[in-house]
């Protein structure tokens, strides 16, 4: 289990109160947990606040299905294949939360005082009346979340009896001899379960009866808690509805099922990279646009395995890659500032091609395949920056002799310095000005890209050794 941080920082700190009776003098309401989520959702809503910060490409599709499900109060499950942000949309769930909540000080379910659930603390209510204590939950510790995995137990998830318990001399049927798992500890929050279908039958159907009836059943007696508890899972397409994994009663208890998708315009997938990626160096827009156009085209093609998708992941790994590259080059040779540059893309396919699922039949074409889309987003940048751009001179240059040299160590001074002179043309400059590049390091990336339209346009030649790349 792991508890997300919420996208928020906390802006307050918890109340003073300490006990029940200062709680009801304080006029404090008490909401079910998912009254709580829509009046909070509602609010920002009507505030014009964005209850989901940080997801892009979502806006219009799956978030007003999520925002539907949660204003009706239903449990959902996010279907999608990896990398399209369910996770990430489960966790930005903590906003919709009271930053702060009162809990009975030292409940081991973090019960509401107005609402005792257990035996224990309904016991403790009754002889402490208005100085019953209370302690304060921030939201963050509400959202919990569990990966299924084949070995996931009841225990785990509900609750087993506690043989240390027993043996203080309680008998079997004593409610507290129970060690809770993780659902009735989430009561009052949010229980989160990624890859649900990883969950073996016995313990799906160990999950029926807290979903609907919201009882839990351990070792053969039934022990009755009002739980409030909102569960939300992910789950891939294929796993949920082709293999039969998920028991068709627990289907049933999910009042929402929504599916995701990888982003649809290119402005999203490349907020998502920039947003996500950890990034030692300067990488160029344009540098992360051939990334986020590569991942489209790899989500395209028929020599990839769609149905385990492309994730964005892919993309992001891309970006910090290219970036250490960079920053390599620019360790070893002395520059100045650290930026990527299209010579560094050719290290990204080295090291991401593991991250792809190809047909069985294109064996052995791997790197084939990914060069091609590589070049074909090299292709498609080239054009939507460049247009109306006139490159003969520079074509001129290179066919009469003069040739560039770049290269994973050549630097950005030293490619500046050996590029073909133009005469009184103001080419390089109208390139530059298309990237708004302020650096020699940017120049130099708006300058090779250029080149590498052409090369891609079979405008001029490119010769490459690993080490050094010739144009000319």
């Amino acid at each position: 289990m792991s508890t997300a941080t919420s996208s928020s920082p906390s802006s307050t700190s918890a109340p003073a109160i300490t006990t029940v009776g200062e709680l009801r003098a304080a006029g404090y309401e008490h909401k079910p947990l998912r009254v709580e989520i829509r009046d909070n959702l509602l609010a920002a809503l009507r505030e014009g606040r964005d209850p989901w910060p940080g997801l892009h490409g979502l806006e219009n599709t799956v978030i007003p299905q999520l925002e539907r499900a949660l204003l009706a109060g239903h449990d959902v499950v996010l279907l999608g294949e990896r990398g399209q942000g369910k996770t990430r949309l489960l966790r930005t769930m903590i906003g919709l939360l009271d930053e702060w909540t009162p809990v009975i000080d030292g409940s081991e379910l973090g019960e509401h005082p107005f609402d005792p659930i257990t035996v224990e603390s309904r016991r403790r209510a009754a002889e402490l009346g208005d100085e019953l204590p209370v302690a304060w939950r921030h939201r963050d510790e509400r959202y919990s979340e569990k990966l299924a995995t084949p070995d996931t137990s009841v225990a785990d998830l509900i609750g087993d009896v506690d043989p240390m318990k027993v043996a203080e001399g309680r008998s079997l049927g004593d409610p507290e001899t129970i060690h809770f798992g993780l659902i009735p500890r989430s009561h009052r929050g949010i229980v989160a379960i990624n890859e649900l279908p990883d969950l073996a039958e016995r313990i799906q159907v160990a999950m029926l009866n807290v979903m609907e009836e919201r009882d839990i059943q351990i070792r053969g007696y039934v022990l009755r808690l009002p739980l409030d508890v909102l569960v939300v899972a992910s789950a891939n397409p294929e796993d949920y509805t082709n293999r039969g994994r998920i028991i068709t009663p627990l289907k049933d208890r999910f009042g929402a099922e929504i599916r995701t998708h990888y982003p649809v315009e290119l402005d999203a997938e490349v907020a998502v990279i920039r947003q996500e990626a950890e990034l030692v160096a300067e990488v160029p827009d344009a540098i992360i646009e051939i990334l986020a156009r590569f991942t489209r085209n790899l989500r395209e093609s028929s020599a990839v395995d769609q149905r385990s998708g492309v994730s964005a992941r892919f993309a992001i790994a891309g970006a910090e890659t290219i970036a250490a590259a960079a920053l390599h080059r620019a360790t070893v040779q002395g520059e100045d500032a650290a930026v990527a540059r299209v010579v560094d893309l050719e290290t990204a396919v080295d090291v991401l091609g593991g991250k792809i699922e190809f047909e069985s039949g294109e064996e052995g074409r791997e790197t084939e395949i990914l060069t091609h889309l590589l070049r074909t987003a090299t292709a498609e940048t080239v054009r939507a920056h460049f247009r109306g751009i006139d490159f003969a001179l520079l074509v001129e240059a290179i066919e009469n002799g003069q040739m560039v040299t770049t290269g994973e160590q050549v630097t950005a001074r030293d490619f500046l310095a050996g590029l073909p002179r133009l005469g009184e043309s103001d080419l390089y400059d109208q390139i530059c000005d298309r990237f708004a590049a302020k650096s020699d390091g940017e120049s130099a990336a708006a300058i090779e890209l250029a080149l590498e339209g052409l090369y891609l346009a079979r405008k001029i030649g490119k010769d490459s050794d690993g080490a050094e790349t010739v144009y000319g």
